[in-house]
């Protein structure tokens, strides 16, 4: 299901899916409409956990007031049960994340060219938690300030809250855990984005 939403993917036409090779430009939002993140990729394909999406190295990112170059090459899952985006780096990183779990909410395909070199936009509002695997610090959650703050100043409904937290708390112990997509899985699909677009 595309949670938050209430939409299940297979209400979806199949249109707006991403085809393996498809540009896919993720645009990221927060609650209020504020835009976020914008990080282009090409996408690989799909398997039991979700949609797969190379982010090479030296890609232009951007959000309001921070633009940049990717350092390294990495790997995005789409899901296909849960309220979150999760991003895979490897060893190559030169920081110390290796999983970077965005909590968020209404994730959404939507395709913007039909013709065959057709590009896909990934949408999602980013809720602020995050969690996070990091080579030296092990599993933590990040920016629980800001949702607070954004808790209060977004005008989250309460429901929400409780939702985001809930999903929040199992994220932690399956990335902790290392179950589903957070078993490593992502490395296949990382070495098969360097092979096939670097």
């Amino acid at each position: 299901m595309i949670r938050g939403s209430g939409v299940p993917f297979a209400d979806h036409s199949p249109a707006d899916f991403p085809r393996p090779g498809d540009l896919v430009v993720a645009r990221n939002r927060k609650w209020d409409g504020s835009v976020h993140w914008v990080v282009p990729g090409v996408h690989l394909g799909e398997d039991e956990h979700g949609w797969w999406t190379y982010q090479g190295r030296g890609e232009f990112i951007s959000r309001p007031g921070m633009a940049l170059y990717t350092l390294t090459d990495a790997v995005l899952l789409v899901p296909r049960d849960g309220d979150y985006a999760a991003t895979f780096y490897d060893e190559a990183n030169p920081g110390e994340f290796r999983v970077y779990v965005d909590l968020a909410w209404d994730l959404s395909w939507r395709r913007i060219r039909q013709d065959p070199d057709g590009t896909v936009e990934f949408h999602m509002i980013d809720m602020d938690l995050d969690v996070i695997r990091a080579a030296g610090r092990g599993v933590f959650v990040d920016d629980e300030d800001e949702f607070e703050e954004h808790r209060a100043s977004m005008a989250y409904p309460d429901e929400l809250v409780r939702a985001v937290r809930a999903e929040c708390a199992r994220l932690v112990e399956r990335v902790r855990d290392r179950v589903g997509p957070f078993s490593g899985v992502a490395d296949a699909w990382l070495a098969q984005g360097r092979k096939d677009f670097t």
